[in-house]
């Protein structure tokens, strides 16, 4: 089932079009990357799906109807650029905003105080939000964008000022939240989060559609045909490669051989794996696909 249906939305600002004829869609209970280099259109595309402004001309399909100011109290929006009242204690700005989300003072207290215990910063309650740094800010905005359970989520760099291992907790809420049934937009430019997380993606360069698909689709559509096979307990004078496939690259370690290779016109995988399997014992083989980051690059560029 799709939960956002986007149909060909356009926007323009001072006769510059930010969003031309943009159509994708997201289905419900997903991860979904939404790429594109600086100027792409994606903050455009983010106000609009969020109802802070509206599209020219198209339209946004949300839950099966056009989207409209009502259906924002069921979306959370954690924007790129962070903004909390400084001179307020942490407890009293997240239950104010939590309320602003329709939640009553006695559920919000309840279950922000459960989201501060489980990302264990709740000695931070009653502090004051300049008295914390910058990844502290990030949790808490992160708690409040959550807290009341929306269906739509949309993360804007989320994991930006996170050291690795908060971003792994991040990851590892976002992907708790997607468990529980959540459909999620991450906007990110960290092309390795993107790869270990999502599950579909659209990449947008001025303003037009330029790849979507499932994640692993995507990387296969740019694949080069080449292959990494790894054998053990052998000389390495005595490896020999089948017809059909080109060495790229040889390394070996102690009695361990990687092979890099290139399969040319005409050859299959299935002889590839078949001639060492006969001749060696093979600790590993897969096919290399490119990286998102490496999508990335070559249909931007």
């Amino acid at each position: 089932m799709k939960l956002i249906d986007v149909q060909k939305v356009t926007k323009k600002f001072s006769g510059n079009t930010a969003l031309d004829e943009l159509s994708f869609s997201i289905p419900q209970g997903c991860i979904f990357g939404l790429l594109g280099p600086n100027g792409a259109g994606k903050s455009t595309l983010i106000r609009i799906l969020t109802h802070i402004t509206m599209p020219d001309s198209g339209q946004v399909i949300f839950q099966g109807h056009p989207l409209q100011a009502s259906d924002v109290a069921n979306i959370g929006y954690l924007p790129e650029e962070r903004g909390l009242y400084k001179k307020m204690k942490v407890s009293e700005q997240v239950i104010y905003l939590a309320r602003l989300r329709g939640m009553s003072k006695d559920e919000a207290t309840v279950k922000l105080q459960h989201w501060f215990e489980k990302f264990e910063i709740s000695s931070w309650w009653n502090r004051r939000v300049e008295e914390l740094s910058k990844g502290m800010q990030q949790k808490i905005q992160f708690i409040v964008t959550v807290v009341h359970h929306p269906d739509f989520l949309i993360f804007d760099e989320p994991f930006s000022g996170f050291d690795p291992i908060n971003a792994e907790t991040l990851k590892k809420e976002i992907i708790q939240l997607k468990q529980e049934g959540a459909t999620i937009i991450l906007s990110t430019h960290n092309m390795a989060s993107v790869e270990e997380i999502c599950d579909e993606i659209a990449l947008i360069n001025h303003g037009k559609l330029v790849l979507n698909g499932e994640i692993n689709e995507v990387r296969r559509r740019f694949k080069r045909n080449q292959f990494h096979i790894q054998i053990e307990g052998t000389q390495v004078t005595d490896i020999s490669l089948p017809d059909g496939f080109d060495l790229i690259k040889k390394q070996i370690r102690g009695t361990d051989v990687s092979l890099t290779l290139q399969q040319q016109d005409g050859a299959t995988s299935k002889q590839l794996l078949q001639y060492f399997n006969d001749k060696y014992t093979i600790t590993s083989f897969n096919e290399i696909l490119p990286s998102m980051n490496d999508v990335f690059i070559q249909n931007v560029k």
